[in-house]
C-alpha cells in the first residue's frame, strides 16, 4: 500500500502469478470518529484459451439452400471479439444474404456457386491479452442443378427416369432464433440487442415492430442489414414484445421476443453527511429503486447495525435512520447497502456531532468595488454547529438590513440587486448561534459606469483619402481605462497607416481592404463598453450609375413530398435588379383558423430555391415567398396551392396558468387558451385539475370547453392549491402539464394590530409603532398597514373643527412609521389597520397623543395709523397659527434717512394680551421701519415688517419749497416700495405692491423658503407693472418674498411671508380660464387701447387746445395742483417758468390722497388692492362699478395716484 495513501498496488512484473491475487477486495478507512468502507472490488485474471482440436468435414450444399458455419470460440475473460477471414487475412464480404450473428456464427440465407471455397476461418481476438486465436478452416462446396443432373445422367441407363429439379424459390424460414417465441432479459441502462436471421430465396428482408407501441425514438438503431435491433440506455418502459418479420415475394415468417428489463439498484436519495450539534435531531435517508425492488441494510462503522454498539439516540426505520437528542458520542460513519440479484449500491454518510461557535471564513475588511446600478455580492462564508444565523448591518450603528432591496443567500452572501451611490460604505456580517457570536466587516465602493459619450460614426470615404473615428469616454476617476480598437472583431492590421490617438483612430491613405467595421472597446477592472461604426470605401463616382432596385417576386410555387408533418416547397426566383438576392422569406396562411393572415415560417439563403417545411397538424396551409436583397424586399409571390394536414392530439398545454380567488370561498383558475393552429385537431377542450396543497387529497378534475377560466366554489379562505390545465381534442390529450401554485380567495383581515405606541419626536413629527398581526389572521396576501390619524383640537384655541382624517400606507410587514406634517400644540388620534388584497381589517383602538408647542406664525396683520409729529399708533392681529400659548410680542423699529441708511434699533417687549400700542417721542417727518413678531415658550415666530412716517411741523412746512410736478405726476421725496401683498394657490402666488419713486423703474421679485439659509431666488418683472406671478412653487410650503428696483442699490421692500395651499386631487373651475370671460376681457382691453391711441394723437397735433389756453393763463405752468373735486391732474403746459402751488392743493396732513371720482380705477376690480390674480397676472374679480372709498391709512403713499389711475382719469 502506498505511504500516506489508501491505494493498494499489486505488481506481478517481477514474477508471481495473477491467479494468486484473484478475489474480492474492500477498503476500510478508520479514525476516532468512525469507519468508512468502499465498494467491493473484484480482481480476476484475464484468459485467452486455445481452440480445441476437432475434425471438420467439408460442407456440401445445394445451390439455394441455407447454411450455418459455426464458430464456437473458447470461453475467455473478457469474451473475445469474433470475425471471419480467409487465408489471406482478408475479411469475408457480408451482405443481406451472408452475415455474422451475435454468437459469431456465419449465416447464409441461401448459398450461391460463388460461395464455394475452402478457407472460411473464424478468428477470436482477446483484447486484454492482445492475442488472436483461429479456428481450423472450413470448406464449403456448392453444387448447382446443372452439374448435378450431368452426374446422374452418366451413371444411369437411358431407360431410367432422371433429372433433379431446378433451383426453386422458397418462402422465409428463421434460422435464429428458433421457434415462434423467445424471451430476453436485459438490465436497465444497458444496450438491448435482438437478432433475427432468416433463410429463403429470394433473400428475405427483415422488419422490426413493437407490439402495442412504437420503437423508442433517438435510441433505436438497426445493424447487420437490419437483422439486429439495437436499443441503447434501456429502461423499464422498453419492456414488451418485439416482433421481427422476414419477408420475400413468396411469403413471410415472424418471431416474437418477449423482453423484460430488470434493474440493478439505483439511487433515488443517497444518504448525505449530517452535521448536528448536541441535543439536535436529524435523519439519514437511503432510498433506491430497482427491479426487483432492492433490499436496504444499514451498517455503522462497517459493522451491521444490528450488532453494532447500541446508541439510544438512533432508531432504524426501514430506509431511514432517525436521530433524537444526539450526543457527541453519536458521531459515526453509516453505510447504506441497497442490493438485489443484479447488483448493489453502497454509500457512506458521516454523522458528525459537533458543538462549535461560529467562525467567519471571509477575510476581514475585504474591499468590494461595483459599478453603479449593477448587483453587488458581499460574501460572509461561515461555519459553526448549530448552524449559525446570519445578519447584516450597514454602518457602525446601523440597523439590521431587511426589505426587498436586499437578497440574503443561504451561504451568508448579501446581494444588493441594484447598487446605488448611497449603497457604499461599511457592511457588518454577524454570525451567531447558542455557543457564541462573531462579526466581520467588509467595504463596498460604488464606481461610476464607463460611458462612451461620443461614439464612432458611419463613414463613407473615397479611395486614398483619410478618415478618423472618434471614441470619447467618461469614466470613474479612480478607475484606469484602456481603449482598444478592432477591425471586424479582430486586431488592427500591423500597418503604419493606422494611427491610434487618445480618443480617436485615424486611417491614412485608405484602400479597399480597409473597408469594414471598426469597434472601440473601453475596459476597466470593473466594466467594459464598446461602440462600432462601419467604414465604406468607394471609388470615384461611377458613370453611368447602375440602377439598383428591389427584386421581382418569385413565381411558379410548387408543393411536393407531402407528409403529415413536412412538405417540400420550390419556386423560381424573379429578376434580382442588379442587387443579388441574399435570402428568401417563406410565409404561410392558415385558411382554417386565420384566413387572410400571413405568418412568418422560415427563411433560406438566396442561392436556395427549395426548402422542406415543418408542418403542424390540422392546419390548411398556403405558402408564399418574398425575395430580399440589399435594397429591400420584393412583393410577395402568388400563394401556393392549399394543403390540409391531418389532425393529431395537442403538442402543448395552455400557458400562464394562474389560480386567484375572487371571493373568500372560491378559486378562479385562468389560463391563456391555445391558438387555433395549436389545437392540432377539432374539439379542443381543457382538463382542469386541482387539489389543496400540503393536504393528502386526490386531484379533482373537470373537462371544460375552449374557454379561459374555471371557478371552483366552496373552498376554504386563502389556502394554497396545486393547479394544472391540460389540453385535449378529439384525438387525445397533450403531454402531462406542469403544476402551478395558486390561492383561493382572500377575506378581510380578522385582527387589528396590537400594542400601538406613539413617540412624539417634535412638534410636527411623530413615530408610531405596532405589533404585527399573526399571518394566519391576515387571510390573504399581506399588503401592509394603514395608519389613520386626525387632529382632534388645537390646545391653544380649544376649538374643534371639521375632522379631516389622513391616511399613511406602509408597504410590507413594517411595524413602524413616521407621521409628518403635524400641527404643533394639538391633540391627535390615530389607529392602525392591516391591509390585504381584499381590503382593510378592523381598526386598532384609537390612540391619543399630543404635539408640543412650536414657534408661532407671523402676526396676521400690522397697521400703523394716526401719525402725528412725534407718535404713531400700531395695531396688530394675533398669529393665524399660534402653535402654542403666546407669551409676548416683540417690536423692533429704527429710523431710515433719505439715503436709506438705518438708524439705531429699538426693541420693546409687549404682553401677549395687547393688540395696539402708541409709540411716542418720535422724530417728526421721519420714516421708521418696524419689525414685529410673536413668541411662545419655544421661541420667536416669523416677523412682519412695515414702514411709516411721522408728519412735518406746520411751521417748518411753510418755508419748504413744494415738490415740482413733471410728466403729469407729483415726484415723491424718495423712492420706496410698500404694501407687498400675496395671494397664494397650490403651486403659484400672485405678488402685488405699491411703488413711489421715479418713472420707468425696472422691478424684480426675490423669494425663498421661509426659515431656509439658501440664497434668494430672483425673477425679473417685465415692464413697470406692479404685480408678478411666481410659478412652480411647492404645495403646503411657507415662502418669504420681497420686491426691489434695478439700479437703486439696497432699494427693496420689506419681507412678506405666505404659504401655498395643500395639494388637492382636483381643482375648482377658475372663471379666468373660461373662454367667454377671456373674450370679454380682451374686448375691454382693445377698447381702452383704441381710446388711448386717439388721445395721444389729439395731444400731439399742432394748434392750441384747451390745455394750451390754460398754459397761457399761468406764469408757472410746470407745477399744477391736483383738482380737489375729482383728484385728477391739472391741464398740461410746456412753459418753463415756475409758480407756487395753488392754495388748497397741498397734500393733506394725514398723508392721504382722495380718489373719489375715478371711474375706472384698479381698485374697483374685486377686492381693491387685495384683489386676486390668475396665474398669468390677469384680474379675476368681477367689475364692481363705482365705489365709495375710505381714505388711505397713515402708512400709505402721500403722493399722487398711480400712473395707471392717472391715465384712466385722463381718459
Amino acid at each position: 500500500m502506498k505511504p500516506n495513501s489508501g491505494t493498494l498496488v499489486i505488481n506481478i512484473m517481477n514474477g508471481g502469478k495473477a491467479e494468486a491475487y484473484e478475489g474480492v477486495y474492500q477498503c476500510t478507512a478508520r479514525n476516532e470518529r468512525g469507519a468508512a468502507i468502499s465498494n467491493n472490488i473484484v480482481i480476476r485474471p484475464s484468459r485467452s484459451p486455445l481452440w480445441t482440436k476437432e475434425k471438420l468435414e467439408p460442407n456440401h450444399v445445394r445451390e439455394g439452400d441455407s447454411l450455418v458455419l459455426h464458430c464456437r470460440p473458447p470461453v475467455g475473460l473478457p469474451p473475445p471479439i469474433i470475425f471471419w477471414m480467409d487465408n489471406a487475412f482478408q475479411r469475408l464480404p457480408q451482405s443481406e444474404r451472408v452475415s455474422q450473428g451475435l454468437n459469431g456464427d456465419l449465416y447464409f440465407s441461401n448459398v450461391q456457386p460463388e460461395d464455394s471455397r475452402e478457407d472460411y476461418i473464424c478468428y477470436a481476438r482477446f483484447n486484454h491479452t492482445q492475442t488472436i486465436q483461429q479456428k481450423q478452416p472450413i470448406s464449403v462446396k456448392v453444387f448447382s442443378m446443372d452439374s448435378l443432373n450431368d452426374t446422374i445422367a452418366a451413371n444411369l441407363s437411358d431407360t431410367d427416369i432422371y433429372g433433379a429439379k431446378p433451383v426453386t424459390e422458397r418462402q422465409p424460414v428463421l434460422l435464429t432464433p428458433t421457434g415462434s417465441t423467445s424471451t430476453k432479459v436485459e438490465l436497465r441502462g444497458n444496450v438491448l440487442l435482438l437478432e433475427c436471421i432468416a433463410a429463403g430465396l429470394p433473400t428475405p428482408v427483415i422488419r422490426w415492430i413493437k407490439e402495442g407501441g412504437e420503437l423508442p425514438a433517438n435510441r433505436t438503431f438497426f445493424e447487420n442489414f437490419k437483422k439486429t435491433l439495437k436499443i441503447i440506455d434501456v429502461s423499464e418502459a422498453d419492456s414488451g414484445n418485439y416482433k421481427c418479420i422476414a419477408r420475400n415475394t413468396l411469403g413471410s415468417a415472424h418471431h416474437v421476443i418477449s423482453v423484460t428489463v430488470k434493474a440493478a439498484p439505483y439511487w433515488i436519495t443517497a444518504p448525505r453527511n449530517l452535521v448536528l450539534s448536541p441535543g439536535e435531531d436529524g435523519t439519514l435517508i437511503c432510498r433506491a429503486n430497482g427491479n426487483p425492488k432492492p433490499s436496504i441494510s444499514w451498517l455503522a462503522n462497517g459493522v451491521p447495525i444490528a450488532i453494532a454498539p447500541e446508541d439510544p439516540s438512533r432508531k432504524v426505520d426501514g430506509d431511514t435512520i432517525i436521530f433524537s437528542h444526539v450526543q457527541e458520542r453519536s458521531s459515526a460513519v453509516y453505510q447504506c447497502n441497497a442490493s438485489n440479484e443484479y447488483g448493489y449500491l453502497l454509500s457512506n454518510a458521516f454523522v458528525n456531532v459537533l458543538a462549535e461557535p461560529p467562525r467567519i471564513l471571509t477575510p476581514a475588511n475585504k474591499l468590494y468595488q461595483v459599478i453603479a446600478d449593477s448587483p453587488a455580492l458581499l460574501d460572509c462564508a461561515y461555519f459553526g454547529s448549530p448552524k449559525p444565523e446570519i445578519e447584516w448591518f450597514k454602518g457602525v450603528k446601523g440597523s439590521i438590513l431587511r426589505g426587498n432591496e436586499y437578497v440574503f443567500h443561504d451561504n451568508g452572501t448579501l446581494e444588493i440587486p441594484v447598487a446605488q451611490k448611497n449603497s457604499a460604505g461599511t457592511y457588518t456580517c454577524v454570525a451567531r448561534n447558542e455557543l457564541g457570536k462573531i462579526q466581520n466587516e467588509v467595504q463596498l465602493e460604488i464606481k461610476d459606469p464607463t460611458m462612451i459619450i461620443k461614439q464612432p460614426e458611419y463613414k463613407v470615404i473615397q479611395r486614398y483619402g483619410q478618415v478618423s473615428f472618434e471614441c470619447i469616454i467618461k469614466h470613474d476617476s479612480t478607475l484606469l481605462p484602456t481603449v482598444t480598437w478592432l477591425k471586424d472583431n479582430d486586431e488592427l492590421p500591423d500597418d503604419d497607416r493606422f494611427l491610434v490617438g487618445k480618443d480617436n483612430l485615424t486611417i491614412m491613405n485608405v484602400t479597399d481592404k480597409d473597408d469594414g467595421t471598426y469597434t472601440c472597446i473601453v475596459n476597466t477592472t470593473l466594466d467594459s463598453v464598446s461602440a462600432s461604426a462601419v467604414l465604406t470605401v468607394v471609388a470615384a463616382p461611377p458613370t453611368p450609375a447602375i440602377i439598383y432596385a428591389r427584386p421581382n417576386p418569385p413565381f411558379d410555387l410548387e408543393l411536393t413530398g407531402q407528409l403529415e408533418r413536412s412538405i417540400d416547397l420550390s419556386w423560381i426566383p424573379g429578376d434580382e435588379n442588379n442587387s443579388p438576392i441574399t435570402n428568401f422569406v417563406i410565409e404561410y396562411e392558415d385558411a382554417l383558423h386565420e384566413p387572410g393572415v400571413w405568418h412568418y415560417q422560415t427563411e433560406v439563403p438566396g442561392t436556395q430555391t427549395t426548402v422542406q417545411l415543418k408542418l403542424s397538424p390540422y392546419v390548411n396551409y398556403s405558402f408564399r415567398v418574398i425575395a430580399v436583397n440589399k435594397i429591400g424586399r420584393s412583393q410577395p409571390s402568388e400563394p401556393s396551392e392549399q394543403y390540409l394536414t391531418k389532425s393529431a392530439s395537442p403538442d402543448e398545454n395552455p400557458a400562464n396558468v394562474q389560480g386567484i380567488g375572487s371571493e373568500p370561498d372560491n378559486l378562479v383558475i385562468t389560463w391563456e387558451p391555445l391558438k387555433g393552429f395549436q389545437s392540432n385537431g377539432p374539439g379542443l377542450q381543457y382538463k382542469v385539475s386541482w387539489r389543496q396543497k400540503d393536504v393528502d387529497d386526490e386531484w379533482t378534475s373537470v373537462i371544460v370547453a375552449n374557454v379561459s377560466k374555471y371557478i371552483v366554489s366552496g373552498t376554504p379562505t386563502f389556502v394554497p392549491y396545486e393547479i394544472k390545465v391540460q389540453a385535449l381534442n378529439d384525438l387525445g390529450y397533450a403531454p402531462e402539464p406542469s403544476e402551478v401554485i395558486g390561492h383561493s380567495g382572500e377575506d378581510l383581515p380578522m385582527v387589528a394590530p396590537g400594542n400601538v405606541q406613539v413617540h412624539v419626536i417634535n412638534s410636527t413629527l411623530a413615530k408610531v409603532h405596532w405589533d404585527p398581526v399573526p399571518l394566519k389572521t391576515v387571510r390573504g396576501h399581506l399588503q401592509g398597514y394603514k395608519v389613520y390619524y386626525w387632529k382632534v383640537q388645537s390646545l391653544s384655541r380649544r376649538s374643534r373643527r371639521h375632522v379631516e382624517k389622513k391616511i399613511l400606507t406602509f408597504r410590507g410587514n413594517k411595524t413602524f412609521g413616521m407621521l409628518p406634517g403635524l400641527e404643533p400644540y394639538s391633540s391627535y388620534k390615530l389607529n392602525v389597520r392591516v391591509v390585504n388584497g381584499k381590503g382593510e381589517g378592523p381598526a386598532s383602538p384609537d390612540k391619543v397623543f399630543k404635539t408640543p408647542e412650536g414657534v408661532p406664525s407671523s402676526p396676521s396683520f400690522l397697521k400703523i395709523t394716526n401719525p402725528t409729529l412725534d407718535s404713531l399708533t400700531l395695531e396688530w392681529g394675533s398669529p393665524t397659527h399660534p402653535n402654542g400659548v403666546l407669551t409676548s410680542y416683540t417690536l423692533k423699529f429704527q429710523p431710515i434717512n433719505n439715503t436709506h441708511e438705518l438708524g439705531p434699533l429699538v426693541e420693546i417687549r409687549i404682553p401677549a394680551n395687547e393688540s395696539s400700542l402708541i409709540l411716542k417721542n418720535l422724530n417728526y417727518s421721519t420714516r421708521y421701519k418696524f419689525y414685529f413678531n410673536a413668541q411662545t415658550s419655544v421661541g420667536s415666530g416669523s416677523q412682519i415688517t412695515e414702514e411709516a412716517v411721522t408728519i412735518m411741523d406746520e411751521g417748518k412746512m411753510a418755508g419748504i419749497l413744494r415738490p415740482a410736478v413733471g410728466a403729469g405726476k407729483v415726484q415723491p421725496l424718495y423712492p420706496r416700495i410698500r404694501n407687498v401683498t400675496t395671494a397664494a394657490a397650490e403651486t403659484y402666488a400672485n405678488i402685488s405692491w405699491e411703488y413711489e419713486g421715479p418713472d420707468h423703474a425696472n422691478f424684480y421679485v426675490e423669494y425663498g423658503v421661509a426659515g431656509s439659509k439658501e440664497d434668494w431666488k430672483k425673477e425679473i418683472v417685465n415692464g413697470s407693472r406692479s404685480f408678478f406671478v411666481l410659478k412652480g412653487l411647492t404645495p403646503g410650503t411657507a415662502y418669504k418674498v420681497r420686491v426691489g428696483a434695478e439700479g437703486l442699490s439696497g432699494f427693496r421692500s420689506s419681507e412678506d411671508v405666505f404659504e401655498t395651499g395643500p395639494a388637492m386631487a382636483s381643482r375648482q373651475v377658475d372663471i379666468a380660464t373660461q373662454g367667454w370671460f377671456i373674450g370679454l376681457m380682451c374686448a375691454v382691453a382693445l377698447l381702452i387701447l383704441i381710446l388711448l391711441i386717439v388721445c395721444f394723437i389729439r395731444r400731439n397735433k399742432g394748434g392750441k387746445y384747451p390745455v394750451k389756453e390754460k398754459e397761457d393763463a399761468h406764469a408757472d405752468p410746470e407745477i399744477q395742483p391736483m383738482k380737489e373735486d375729482d383728484g385728477t391732474f391739472g391741464e398740461y403746459s410746456d412753459a418753463e417758468d415756475h409758480k407756487p402751488l395753488k392754495k388748497g392743493s397741498r397734500t393733506p396732513s394725514d398723508r392721504t390722497v382722495k380718489k373719489e371720482d375715478s371711474d375706472d380705477s384698479l381698485v374697483d376690480y374685486g377686492e381693491g388692492v387685495n384683489g386676486q390674480f390668475n396665474e398669468d397676472g390677469s384680474f379675476i374679480g368681477q367689475y364692481s362699478g363705482k365705489k365709495e372709498k375710505e381714505p388711505a391709512e397713515g402708512n400709505e403713499s402721500s403722493e399722487a395716484p398711480s400712473p395707471v389711475n392717472a391715465m384712466n382719469s385722463f381718459v
